[in-house]
Parts: structure tokens; C-alpha cells; sequence
């Protein structure tokens, strides 16, 4: 099999537990204290995944100042952009709790196609870790794929909830994320193609990029929603996603 289409796989594959967290956060009245704790979990994973296997490999290859500048434009690049999505009503997308909740469509005209540019925003530097992690000559890094996929779940499954009761419709919950899957293999393909020529830095540096714009993601989208209605709980659930991930990568090692 191509490498390029291995990594679109590897982006489907990671980015379709988008899917199956919506179903369920959609179609089950999950209680918000689990969906909070499931969240907090999966930011744990993810954070242990970028700093553990992305973004301490770049360091040890000693491009330490592709790594600062691309972790300092990739949670810049991000920020922005959420800066943007926000106004349009998409501030909210992870949120399904009672205390703070997705705006309906009657509410905020236009807040369906943010939160979907803002779902889209989410998944792409994942995909592009993927993608770039397999220029490395080392193979798909499965501890990256498995945390993207558990980070994933409680994503889906908690905006799926949020939209469920902002009044969106099944076939725009489904349709989303079903986009937003095969857009995960795109970008996981764009990563991979795009990078094949560059040089050790500057891969290191989008790297970097990706990361950052995925730490920025989990502060403004994921831990808000852990900490709604499972704070007292919250660090701790963290800390056992994070560990998870850990265990996994001395595993693969």
C-alpha cells in the first residue's frame, strides 16, 4: 500500500471515533457528569501524546528552535481562528452542559456553519501529526493514533450532546462529522505529501506547529467542558489519561 494512502487510512481511522461519539452523545441522554469526565480523560491522553511522542522526539533531534517557533505559531494560528469562529457562535462546540450551551441556529443565525468550520479547525492538526509523523521513516506512531482516537470520543460525543440540544438536526450532526472524518484522512494525506521534500527542521517545525495548535485546542475547547461539571474530579481524571497514554508509548517502545 501507498505510504500517502496508509496515512489517509490512519486519519480516517483516528478521526472516525468523531463518528461514534456523536452517535452516541446524539442519539443517548449521556449524564454531563460522565460526558465532563470522559473529556477530561481524553485531554489527558491527548497531552501526554503531543508532549511525550510529538513534541519531545523533535526536541531530541535538536531543533529546538523549530520547536518553540512552531509551537508558538501553531497555538497562535489556532487562536486566531477560534477568535474568529467564536464571535460566529461557535465558542461553545464541545460544550453540552446546562450551565453554558451551543447557540441554536434561531439564536445566533450562522452558528451551524461556524461550528462546523470550528469542528474542522479541531481535527486538521491531528491528521497533519499523523501524516508528518510518517516522514520520520519509522512508521505510523500507534500511540499517537490511539490517543487522537480516545481524545475523539468524548470531542463527538460531547458536541454531539450540545447540538442535540441546541435543536440540530440528525442529519446535520452526522453530516458534520461524517465531513469532518474524511477530512481528518485529507489532511492526514496533505501532511504526508506536502512534507515529503522538506527538511528535517521544518518537518520538525510543522510538527511543532501541529501540536501547539492541538495544546491551544484542548485549554479553549476540552478542559472547559472537563471542568463544568466534574472540577473537583477533574485533575485527577487527567492525570490517569495521561498516564494511559504514557504506559502505551513505553509499550510501543
Amino acid at each position: 500500500m501507498p505510504t500517502w494512502l496508509a496515512a489517509g487510512g490512519w486519519g480516517v481511522l483516528a478521526g472516525s471515533a468523531l463518528l461514534v461519539g456523536s452517535a452516541v452523545g446524539y442519539l443517548a441522554k449521556v449524564p454531563a457528569k460522565v460526558i465532563a469526565s470522559v473529556m477530561a480523560f481524553g485531554a489527558g491522553v491527548l497531552l501526554s501524546a503531543m508532549s511525550v511522542d510529538v513534541i519531545a522526539a523533535v526536541r531530541e533531534r535538536g531543533h529546538l528552535l523549530a520547536c518553540v517557533l512552531g509551537l508558538a505559531a501553531g497555538a497562535t494560528i489556532y487562536t486566531g481562528c477560534n477568535v474568529l469562529l467564536a464571535a460566529r457562535g461557535a465558542r461553545h462546540r464541545k460544550r453540552s452542559g446546562a450551565s453554558v450551551a451551543q447557540p441554536s441556529e434561531q439564536q445566533q443565525a450562522g452558528s451551524g456553519s461556524a461550528i462546523a468550520l470550528g469542528a474542522f479547525l479541531d481535527g486538521v492538526p491531528e491528521s497533519i501529526v499523523i501524516g508528518a509523523g510518517l516522514l520520520a521513516g519509522k512508521g505510523v506512531s500507534v500511540v499517537t493514533v490511539v490517543a487522537i482516537f480516545l481524545s475523539n470520543l468524548p470531542e463527538g460525543l460531547s458536541s454531539a450532546a450540545g447540538m442535540r440540544k441546541a435543536g440540530r438536526t440528525p442529519r446535520y450532526v452526522f453530516g458534520l462529522w461524517g465531513g469532518i472524518v474524511l477530512a481528518s484522512g485529507i489532511a492526514a494525506v496533505a501532511g504526508y505529501s506536502l512534507l515529503g521534500g522538506a527538511s528535517p527542521p521544518v518537518l520538525s517545525g510543522i510538527s511543532a506547529l501541529a501540536a501547539g495548535a492541538i495544546f491551544a485546542m484542548i485549554a479553549d475547547t476540552m478542559i472547559p467542558e472537563a471542568f463544568d461539571d466534574a472540577h473537583l474530579f477533574t485533575g485527577l481524571i487527567l492525570v490517569a489519561g495521561f498516564v494511559t497514554a504514557l504506559s502505551l508509548g513505553t509499550l510501543e517502545g
